[in-house]
């Protein structure tokens, strides 16, 4: 009798019995006792962590007349000690054998068996040795790879090696503390411009948690936010210089700038920024940008740049202004006040006139001077081409030898000046006589030396 593939539980009293054609039966007695015995690796641990102490124990319950030498396989391969803290230690009481694994490693785990060195039969069973690790190699793959529209999808995996596997995954975005999902991969659809940055995940198990290096997520858009800004900001004076700024958020940047004033459709200039050095008054008005990359272009508000003149240009104009109106109100009272005058000493004149008609002609009280008084400003204008530079009266009046003292009134005649005239002036002199020393008229006839009339009528060459 063959038994094939002898196994421990095989090990019992075997008998065999004979038959006859007479119905004879015959058993051997006592029987045939088989022993079966094996090669086993235990392992020390059962289970074992990453860093940990790993025993591998051989034995044999075979009866040997010498010490068993073993062997050791790894996965199929004798293996043999790799490092110092790996060795075999024989134990001759108990014809065993010990592989020390001390500290384990990931490389460590594999299916091992041992057997005894010359006897191909005495060969153990093959264990597997699983190390127990914490994840280790994380990282995150991108789907799709390359650019990513704006609008679009995008799915992040997470990849962790480690034993137990990874049973928690942690999506986290770099600056950003709270986590944005969980599950090994990660999904963001209808991806914004603010989906932009750089993403890592979080891989746990039972043991303990790693993090992926980071991976980068490049959402691509044309130009947004545009903005303007002036330099220097407020009133600009005529003659300084002023700089306007483009501003755009835009990826990739933005790779052209063009500028434009409002209202004028050709371009002024191009460039981020946009400088008007010795500005003027016909500078001012609203500017606005174009910012333009290779998905779009976007306009931005328009900004208005207020050109101011020059202070003392301001003050100059103003001073002047209020000088040319003080003469203009001067000049009015003073030909208004030059009519009043002349209007007065005319009526006072026909009013003396009129109470001496009956008197003597030898000794007139005064001189016609109607041609030197002011009429009109018509007939003023008219004649100002006839008219001497300068003109002037003096009348003087007495009726009483006493009287020393003459009465006097100055009227001035203001004629429209040309570059070759001059002001004219008249003259009146009167002295009225008191109530004690007024001469009766008769007297006043009797004496015709006291009354006398001056006209002075100097005149200037013209030039």
């Amino acid at each position: 009798m063959t038994i094939k593939d002898l196994r421990e539980s095989d090990s019992a009293e075997y008998k065999f019995r004979l038959l006859t054609t007479n119905d004879g039966r015959f058993s051997d007695h006592p029987g045939v006792i088989l022993n079966v015995t094996d090669v086993r690796l235990e392992m020390v641990p059962s289970s074992v962590s990453e860093g940990g102490r790993l025993t591998l124990l051989c034995k044999t319950r075979c009866t040997l007349d010498h010490i068993p030498e073993y062997i050791w396989y790894k996965n199929g391969r004798v293996t043999q000690p790799v490092t110092s803290s790996n060795r075999l230690i024989p134990d001759q009481e108990t014809s065993s054998n010990r592989l020390i694994r001390d500290p384990v490693s990931r490389e460590d785990a594999g299916r091992y068996s041992c057997g005894v060195k010359g006897s191909v039969d005495l060969n153990s069973t093959e264990e597997t040795i699983t190390i127990m690790y914490a994840p280790k190699n994380t990282s995150v793959s991108v789907s799709p790879s390359g650019e990513i529209m704006e609008g679009s999808s995008v799915t992040l995996t997470c990849s962790s090696d480690a034993n137990p596997p990874v049973d928690k995954y942690t999506w986290y975005k770099k600056t950003v503390t709270s986590p944005k999902a969980s599950g090994q991969s990660y999904s963001i659809t209808n991806i914004r411009s603010e989906d932009n940055g750089e993403y890592y995940c979080e891989a746990q198990n039972e043991y303990v948690r790693l993090n992926s290096s980071f991976v980068s997520v490049d959402v691509q858009y044309g130009p947004k936010n545009i903005s303007v800004s002036v330099s220097p900001s407020g009133k600009i004076v005529e003659g300084s210089s002023v700089t306007l700024t483009c501003s755009s958020d835009a990826n990739p940047p933005v790779d052209k700038y063009t500028w434009y004033k409002k209202t004028v459709t050709s371009p002024k200039a191009s460039g981020q920024s946009y400088s008007i050095t010795n500005v003027r008054s016909e500078d001012s008005g609203e500017y606005y940008c174009e910012a333009e990359n290779k998905y779009g272009r976007l306009n931005s508000s328009s900004v208005s740049v207020d050109i101011q003149l020059k202070q003392s240009l301001v003050s100059g104009v103003v001073g002047i202004t209020v000088v040319v109106l003080v003469l203009i109100l001067c000049l009015s009272g003073f030909i208004w006040f030059r009519k009043k005058s002349s209007q007065s000493t005319s009526d006072e004149g026909n009013i003396r006139d009129t109470q001496n008609n009956g008197q003597t002609d030898s000794s007139p009280v005064y001189d016609n001077i109607s041609d030197m008084v002011m009429t009109s400003t018509a007939a003023q204008t008219a004649d100002t081409d006839n008219q001497d530079d300068l003109h002037y009266a003096s009348v003087y009046y007495s009726s009483s030898n006493e009287q020393e003292e003459p009465l006097y009134s100055t009227i001035q005649l203001s004629q429209p000046q040309k570059q070759e005239e001059e002001v004219q002036y008249a003259a009146l002199k009167f002295n009225c006589p008191s109530a004690a020393t007024r001469l009766t008229t008769r007297e006043a006839e009797e004496e015709p030396s006291m009354l006398y009339n001056t006209v002075n009528n100097p005149r200037n060459k013209r030039t």
